[in-house]
């Protein structure tokens, strides 16, 4: 199991390395770079809007690896999605400005991105299902929450390299080269993560099944469509959170509150730390008092937050705005430390790779995808203080709450012992 958790993590890590490190650089480069001939906060929106591609290409990545996955096995899906994602990101940090290629730039800056996402969408399902198909059933929530805590090293390696390029190079470095670098590292982390995964064994749960689904998806349709929307519904809200936080926050600080790169980035890359820290210890508790009380705990946590987190914010002061985030972000990973092993067990095993999948990207698209961009259209006609930002998070919250409370709770029930023999 160690050794599975730690694979897994690796490589959820490097995935989400490659994703997250785009989503810096939009926050940050890719508007002047690639939009200039758009206003400064139209140059926002639009490298906002290609990286929300990544999230409408993940759906599709879970379809496709996912019936790699209920077909063939888990193990697949880790070494393809793996690749898939690697590759492109290297790629993004190929492609040339605006300047010299003209809208060619942009377009290929687009196509890359939703190669990211696609691989991505596999990604997560492969991963946690490796894990928590092997970990015995009183602690499934402790070990598939390892693969959950990649996001969180991925996210501090992107923000690391980008902290650590922008704090040594000037202005005109970065913008020229600098915002590069990340992405040609993401192909040697590929094959760190390729090495680490080739000796995996298959999922036992796998092996068991006797009759494989023909097709997956039409499967999940048919018989498991109400979940899905229930799934999908249900965490919105993580992703809304969580990229408000990482992504929105990032670009409303340096380009509305005149903050300097250096100092948001140290300051929620400090609430992700914490972040990262605390999903094993919230997963322990899902294991003792089960998964939909955690869920609905921090659903309700994130909906009172939203506004204070924004005021926050706006007060341009790092440790209160470190506050913001940190509140945000406990807020998120207790529901998202027992999610690896909630939606798996959901779902039968025949389509649990494609089921499961589906339901966590389908969440990716509606509070993922939309945050960045409707949180900066927001913020543009705010004042100082972005209240329709912490209201639409707030709108969010409520919502998955509701999806939350119409889901059931699936921890296994503990074994009672044997009574004693009686002659």
């Amino acid at each position: 199991m160690v050794r599975l958790a730690a694979a897994s993590l690796a490589g959820t890590a490097i995935e989400f390395y490659d994703f997250f490190v785009y989503g810096t650089a939009a926050a940050l480069v890719l508007g002047p770079l690639f939009f200039p001939t758009f206003s400064p906060v139209a140059a926002t929106l639009a490298a906002f809007g290609t990286f929300g591609v990544g999230f409408l290409a993940r759906p599709l990545g879970s379809v496709l690896f996912g019936h790699i996955g209920d077909r063939h096995g888990r193990r697949p899906v880790l070494v393809a999605s793996l690749l898939l994602t690697g590759a492109s990101t290297v790629a993004v940090g190929c492609v040339p400005t605006y300047e010299s290629i003209g809208t060619a730039a942009p377009v290929l800056l687009l196509a890359l991105r939703f190669l990211q996402g696609l691989g991505l969408g596999g990604e997560w399902g492969g991963a946690v299902l490796l894990t928590s198909e092997h970990a015995p059933a009183e602690r499934r929530a402790l070990w598939a929450s390892f693969p959950q805590v990649g996001p969180a090293v991925g996210f501090l390696l992107a923000n690391g390299v980008m902290l650590a390029l922008s704090a040594c190079l000037t202005e005109g470095q970065f913008a020229s080269w600098g915002w590069r670098v990340p992405f040609w590292a993401a192909g040697v982390l590929a094959v760190a993560g390729l090495w680490l995964r080739s000796s995996l064994p298959e999922s036992p749960s796998f092996l068991e099944i006797d009759d494989h689904a023909r097709v997956p998806l039409a499967e999940v349709v048919r018989d498991h469509w109400r979940l899905v929307l229930l799934t999908a519904g249900a965490l919105a809200v993580g992703y809304a959170v969580f990229y408000a936080v990482t992504t929105w926050s990032l670009a409303y600080g340096t380009e509305r509150l005149g903050v300097s790169r250096t100092v948001m980035l140290a300051c929620i890359m400090a609430a992700v730390v914490v972040k990262g820290a605390l999903t094993p210890v919230v997963a322990l508790l899902g294991d003792r008092y089960g998964r939909r009380p955690l869920c609905l705990t921090g659903c309700a946590t994130a909906a009172l937050w939203m506004c204070p987190m924004v005021a926050l914010l706006s007060t341009g002061e790092p440790l209160l705005m470190f506050l913001g985030f940190l509140v945000a972000l406990i807020a998120f990973v207790t529901m998202f430390a027992v999610i690896a092993a909630y939606l798996p067990e959901l779902y039968e095993p025949r389509v649990r790779c494609t089921g499961a999948a589906v339901g966590y990207n389908l969440g990716g698209v509606l509070g993922g995808a939309l945050t960045p961009i409707v949180a900066t259209a927001l913020a543009e006609h705010g004042g100082r203080v972005p209240w329709g930002v912490g209201l639409y998070l707030t709108g969010i919250a409520l919502f998955s709450l509701g999806c939350f409370a119409l889901l059931p709770e699936t921890r296994p029930v503990p074994r009672l012992a044997a009574a004693p023999a009686t002659e």
